[in-house]
C-alpha cells in the first residue's frame, strides 16, 4: 500500500476534525481508528457514490454546475489514479473515503469542500451495500458454475449405483447422480437465500447524514436511481446504524459454506482406500513430504475447514453489533472485514470445489462392491412382503429382520438365500422376491416423485438445468 503524508492545518492538527481539535491523535489511536487497510477495495463504490452525490447536489442547486463539473472531473482522475497504482493511500487519513477527499482537495482545491455538502461518513454504508451487491452478483456466477459440475456429474452417473447411506451405515441402493442432484438443490436454495438478501441490500442509505437527515433540499430518489438502488431507505438512523444486510450475507454465506463442508467431507471419505468410490485429479490433490504413495484430498480438506471462517464472520459481526444503541458508532467500522474475509474465502472455496466436481471420476467397479455389504436391499424385502402378502408393515419388518440375521449367519447376501431358506421365516414368500433384492432393481422401484429411480434422475438433471437457468 502506498502512503500518503496527510495534509495538517497549521496547529498540526488532522483535517478531518476541523478546527476543534489542535493536536493529531496518539500513534495508537491513529492505529486503532483506522481502517484503510482493508476499506480501500470500497474505492470504486465511493468514487461512484461521491459523483452520483455530486451531480444530485448540482440538479437541485445546493452546487453550481461549474463545480459539479469541477468534482466530476477531480474524482475521475483520483479514480484514475488508484487504478493505475498512482494513489498512495495514508493511514492518518483513515479510511477511504477520506482519503479520496483528501486527494479530491489536492487535485482541485476548496471546491472539493462542497462534496460533503448535506452529506456524512456515517453513510460509508452506501459503500459496502454496493459492493455487496457485486458479490452477491460474483457468488451467483460461482454457485451455478458448482451446480453446473455437479449436474454434469449426475447426467452421467443418472444409473450408477451405490449405496445410500444413513447414519454412515448403508441403507438403500441409490444412483449416484441422485446423490449428485441432492447438493444441486442445496446450493439452488443458498441462490435464493442470496438473492433474496440482495434485495434487502438494495436500498439507499444516502441523504440520512449523520442521524437525523438535513436542511438542504436534497434528492434521495435521485441518488438512489442515480446508484441503481430499489429506494431510499426509510429512516435516517436506521439507515446509518443498521447491519443487519451484513449480517444476513454472512448468515447465507455460512449456510452455504455449511453446504460445501458436507460435500468435501463425502469426497474425503469417498476417495480414502477404504472406500474409493472416487478419484480426484492431482489438480486438486497434494503429495507427501514423507510417504511417496500418499495423494491427499487438501482442496476438499481446507473447504471443509473454511466453513469454520464463514461461521465465526457471522458470529464476530452478530456480537459486534447486538449491544449497540442508536444510531452509529465506531464499533460498525467493524463489519467490513468479516464480510470480506467471508465474501474471499466463499469465492474461493466454489471455486476449488467447481474445479473438484468437474475433475472427479468415478469407480464404478467400488460402487458395484459396496452395495453387497450391509443387506442393502432389506427395505425392499419388507415393503413386498407388505404389498405382496399383505402384512402390516411392522410385521413384515420384524420378518426381514430375522431373514436378514439369517443371512449374517450364513455370511451371504440376501438375493443368495434360498426360496426354501425365505419360506423358512416366511412361508408365504414366492420366487417373485428375487425381484426386489438385486440392487439395480431395487433402485428402479424408487419412481415417487423426487425418487433415485435413473428415469426420474434424467428428467430431474433436465428440470434441473432448466429451473437453475444452467
Amino acid at each position: 500500500m502506498k502512503k500518503r503524508k496527510p495534509q495538517k492545518t497549521a496547529a498540526g492538527a488532522n483535517p478531518l476534525w476541523g478546527g476543534h481539535y489542535a493536536k493529531g491523535p496518539a500513534a495508537i489511536m491513529a492505529a486503532i481508528n483506522a481502517s484503510i487497510d482493508f476499506d480501500q477495495r470500497l474505492y470504486a463504490h465511493d468514487i461512484k457514490i461521491s459523483k452520483a452525490h455530486a451531480a444530485m447536489l448540482a440538479a437541485t442547486g445546493i452546487i453550481t454546475k461549474s463545480d459539479e463539473r469541477i468534482l466530476q472531473g477531480g474524482l475521475d482522475r483520483v479514480l484514475r489514479e488508484i487504478e493505475t497504482g498512482k494513489f498512495k493511500f495514508s493511514y492518518a487519513l483513515e479510511d477511504i473515503h477520506m482519503n479520496i477527499e483528501t486527494r479530491l482537495a489536492e487535485l482541485v482545491g476548496k471546491t472539493s469542500g462542497r462534496l460533503h455538502t448535506a452529506r456524512s461518513r456515517n453513510e460509508v454504508t452506501a459503500d459496502l451495500r454496493l459492493w455487496l451487491r457485486d458479490t452477491i452478483d460474483n457468488l451467483q456466477t460461482g454457485l451455478r458454475d458448482l451446480q453446473k459440475a455437479l449436474l454434469g456429474q449426475a447426467e452421467r452417473h443418472a444409473a450408477t449405483l451405490m449405496p445410500g447411506f444413513t447414519h454412515l451405515q448403508p441403507a438403500q441402493p441409490v444412483t449416484f447422480g441422485h446423490h449428485m442432484l441432492a447438493y444441486v438443490e442445496m446450493l439452488g436454495r443458498d441462490r435464493a437465500r442470496f438473492a433474496d438478501c440482495r434485495k434487502r441490500i438494495n436500498e439507499s442509505p444516502l441523504g440520512a447524514a449523520a442521524l437525523a437527515g438535513t436542511s438542504f433540499p436534497i434528492d434521495r430518489a435521485m441518488t438512489a436511481k442515480a446508484l441503481g438502488f430499489d429506494r431510499p431507505m426509510e429512516n435516517s438512523i436506521d439507515a446509518v446504524s443498521s447491519r443487519d444486510f451484513a449480517l444476513e450475507f454472512l448468515a447465507d454465506a455460512a449456510i452455504c459454506g455449511m453446504h460445501l463442508s458436507r460435500l468435501a467431507e463425502e469426497i474425503v471419505i469417498w476417495s480414502s482406500p477404504g472406500f474409493g468410490f472416487v478419484k480426484l485429479s492431482e489438480a486438486f490433490t497434494t503429495g507427501s513430504s514423507i510417504m511417496p504413495q500418499k495423494r491427499n484430498p487438501d482442496a476438499a480438506e481446507l473447504v471443509r475447514a473454511k466453513s469454520g471462517r464463514l461461521l465465526g464472520a457471522f458470529n464476530a459481526l452478530f456480537v459486534v453489533m447486538k449491544g449497540l444503541a442508536l444510531a452509529y458508532g465506531k464499533d460498525m467500522q467493524e463489519d467490513k472485514e468479516p464480510v470480506f474475509d467471508a465474501a474471499d474465502t466463499l469465492l474461493l472455496s466454489l471455486a476449488a470445489m467447481t474445479g473438484m466436481m468437474r475433475d472427479m471420476k468415478v469407480n464404478k467397479p467400488a460402487l458395484e462392491r459396496a452395495l453387497k455389504d450391509g443387506f442393502i436391499t432389506a427395505t425392499d424385502l419388507a415393503d413386498w412382503l407388505a404389498r405382496k402378502l399383505d402384512m402390516p408393515f411392522r410385521e413384515a419388518h420384524r420378518a426381514t429382520g430375522r431373514i436378514v440375521r439369517l443371512a449374517e449367519k450364513k455370511k451371504c447376501a440376501l438375493d443368495a438365500l434360498s426360496l426354501k431358506e425365505l419360506r423358512s421365516i416366511e412361508p408365504r414368500i414366492t420366487k417373485d422376491v428375487f425381484s426386489v433384492l438385486d440392487p439395480a432393481k431395487a433402485a428402479r422401484s424408487r419412481t415417487s416423485f423426487g425418487g433415485t429411480a435413473p428415469s426420474l434422475v434424467k428428467k430431474a438433471v433436465r428440470k434441473a438445468k432448466k429451473r437453475h437457468n444452467i
